[in-house]
């Protein structure tokens, strides 16, 4: 399971002037919640660059001056406009205890459609699963060795560990080779030489 460590200072005040204040010093104000009470503090965009800006999922460890707390990153929110920063949530781990978290869905194999010359359109890139910190895994894998051209792996076809439950519909399509339009063209084209044909034999009168 992949790891980082972030590092940030308590705050004492929450209300908006507070918030404010705290953005005004290029801070980031966040939360800990989860447990028995909350941590609010602030860190830095440097801190939480290799967290928030990546595909991967992490485990958050938090080093609030100096208390140490194990956590997922939950929420986070941007600025519409210049997409800064504007609060991150963290949700505590506890041992044992069920955590719901979106996990990425990585790809193994290679497609016969996509050698066929189809091309591979992922459709969900994470999977929403309930498990337990210690069976986090970095990623779900889907087998894609036997995926034709117009077909579509989904859901119910990834692999997933024991005590790991997957809370999307099954039949939710991951990812589908698409059949390019050369392909559907020369098909096209194979269906009307075919019909012209079976016409043309239709027409011509048996021999006698």
């Amino acid at each position: 399971m992949q790891t980082v460590t972030i590092k940030g200072q308590k705050r004492e005040g929450t209300g908006k002037s507070s918030t404010k204040s705290i953005r005004n010093q290029g801070l980031i104000p966040a939360i800990v919640y989860g447990g028995d009470d909350q941590i609010s503090f602030t860190t830095t965009k440097k801190e939480v660059k290799s967290l928030v800006y990546t595909p991967d999922f992490k485990i958050a460890h938090l080093d609030i001056d100096g208390t140490e707390v194990k956590t997922i990153l939950k929420d986070i929110q941007f600025h519409p406009v210049t997409d800064e920063i504007l609060h991150i949530d963290f949700l505590r781990v506890i041992d044992n205890t069920p955590i719901k978290v979106e996990i990425p869905i990585r790809f193994k194999g290679v497609s016969p459609g996509v050698k066929s010359g189809g091309k591979l359109i992922q459709q969900l890139r994470k999977a929403k699963v309930k498990t337990t910190p210690e069976k986090l895994v970095d990623h779900l894998m889907a087998d894609i060795s036997k995926l034709e051209l117009g077909a579509a792996i989904r859901i119910r076809d990834l692999e997933v560990a024991d005590g790991i439950e997957v809370a999307n519909n099954p039949a939710t399509p991951i990812a589908t080779v698409e059949v390019p339009r050369a392909l559907k063209s020369e098909a096209a084209a194979a269906e009307g030489d075919d019909a012209v044909a079976e016409s043309e034999a239709e027409a011509t009168p048996a021999a006698e």
